[in-house]
């Protein structure tokens, strides 16, 4: 239910005292979910106060900085590449790889899309329909990416252990492929794509191979120093031309930034947007946002000096340790089951025994946040700082939830239920799409829950 109902509301006269204007925020976010306290398996990445009093205190300093213009704030610039620089040194690429820091994930896929696109354009003018070869797995910002700038995406399916099958890559790669894209890991399943065979293919036909490693994959190398086992995915491939690597999330800087590494300098150009017949002036743009808020730059950039390599380490041993403990707790459940092997912090596990979406449904009256997935029908979790004193918590009430659904299964039959049955019998994704954005846009405009009751319609 959304506890903050819209209602139309004028504009004011005059300014409220700063005091109720704060009030009123501290009243409005009461209905939010309960990340602090553990409760919130997606969205929100917190390793405790000290880091994140430190990232508020670097945004306020350059809260009014914007970095649309380099010239005139110089120190935004030396941020940005000191930033991208330790980034890459992260990801094991040389003097030679540059980027950008772009406003998240979703940008970070929308630049690199783009960027292959300008780059056929410039160097394949033959190819007048451009096509990428993506895993099922790969996010929807691709989707969303393909959309924007008129790119066919051809869809690989996921082997058992849901990685991408390397062999149907290949045999869907054409003329018109202009490039590949991996995940390391995925956001369905956690699962990290076999990078280093899409490099090969990426070397064999001479394409691009963009790895995406925006929501868990700045994890990966201090999972690997620690012994995990992490398979070879970043710039010492070959093969891999570019990596997005989200640094909101697992780099715990403030909300929002991105950075997407290229190769080379010479790739990175066919990002940028230039137009210089423009009565104000000659204009370019590194990435699809004009203004560029400073404190978010700072903000990274603070994260990253101030945790430091082993800060990270120990941070992340603390991730694995608390995921082992929930995976453990799943599996001895025997009603579900995990899918896959996941090496990270993100992980997914369903049910062949009861309905998984009744299972979320239980799990939220108890207080719980859950995402839920479907093909198959899982619920999703991203485990950060924030969930290592609730872990228990969390396996107890799971364990109640399942039980109360084995029990009541009619309890639960409105809700998650009835919406992912509803979505399961639409074989039409044009309609599904159709009806999610018009239920979307009547929750935005009206409030109240949001609702697809109208996708079973005929």
């Amino acid at each position: 239910m959304d506890s903050n109902p819209i209602s139309r509301t004028s504009f004011p006269e005059s300014g409220l005292p700063r005091e109720e204007v704060l009030r009123t925020l501290d009243a409005y976010r009461l209905g939010d979910g309960d990340w602090k306290g553990g409760k919130t398996w997606s969205l929100v990445y917190d390793a405790g106060e000290e880091i994140t009093r430190l990232t508020q205190d670097a945004y306020e300093k350059y809260f009014h900085t914007n970095g649309l213009n380099p010239f005139v704030f110089q120190s935004l610039k030396r941020l940005e590449t000191e930033t991208l620089s330790m980034v890459a040194d992260l990801f094991r690429g040389d003097e030679h790889v540059v980027g950008s820091l772009t406003s998240g994930g979703s940008e970070s896929v929308l630049m690199a899309v783009k960027t292959y696109r300008d780059e056929a354009r410039a160097l394949r003018p033959e190819i007048t329909q451009p096509e990428a070869v993506v895993p099922m797995s790969a996010h929807a910002a691709f989707e969303k990416a393909a959309h924007y700038f008129g790119v066919k995406l051809v869809h690989a399916p996921l082997a058992d252990d849901y990685r991408v099958d390397v062999a149907a890559v290949e045999k869907l790669i054409t003329p018109n492929t202009i490039f590949l894209v991996g995940s390391a890991p995925q956001y369905p399943h956690g699962a990290i794509d076999p990078i280093e065979d899409l490099s090969g293919l990426a070397v064999k036909y001479h394409l691009r191979l963009h790895v995406d490693a925006c929501l868990g994959g700045f994890t990966l190398p201090f999972i690997r120093d620690l012994g995990g086992d992490v398979p070879p995915f970043d710039f010492t491939l070959p093969g891999v031309s570019s990596l997005s690597a989200d640094l909101h999330k697992y780099a715990f800087a403030a909300k929002g930034v991105s950075a997407l590494l290229y190769r080379d300098a010479a790739l990175r150009q066919f990002q940028y947007f230039a137009y210089g017949d423009w009565p104000g002036g000659l204009f370019i743009s590194p990435s699809a946002t004009g203004t560029r808020p400073g404190g978010a730059i700072a903000s990274a950039w603070a994260a990253l000096k101030f945790i430091g390599r082993k800060g990270y380490l120990d941070i992340t041993r603390g991730i694995l340790d608390t995921t082992k403990r929930l995976l453990a707790g799943i599996r001895a459940i025997p009603a579900l089951s995990v899918l896959g092997d996941p090496p990270a912090g993100i992980f997914a596990f369903g049910s062949e025994e009861i309905n998984i979406h009744a299972l979320a449904d239980a799990l939220e009256l108890k207080g719980w946040v859950i995402d839920q997935q479907v093909n198959p029908a899982c619920l999703h979790f991203m485990v950060t700082p924030a969930h290592a004193d609730a872990a228990d918590d969390f396996l107890a009430d799971l364990r109640q939830a399942v039980a109360e659904v084995k029990a009541h299964p009619e309890s639960f039959e409105a809700g998650s239920v009835a919406l992912y049955g509803m979505r399961a019998a639409v074989p039409d994704p044009g309609m599904v799409n159709q009806f999610i954005t018009a239920a979307y846009s009547r929750f935005m405009t009206e409030g109240g829950e949001l609702s697809f009751e109208d996708l079973g319609d005929d």
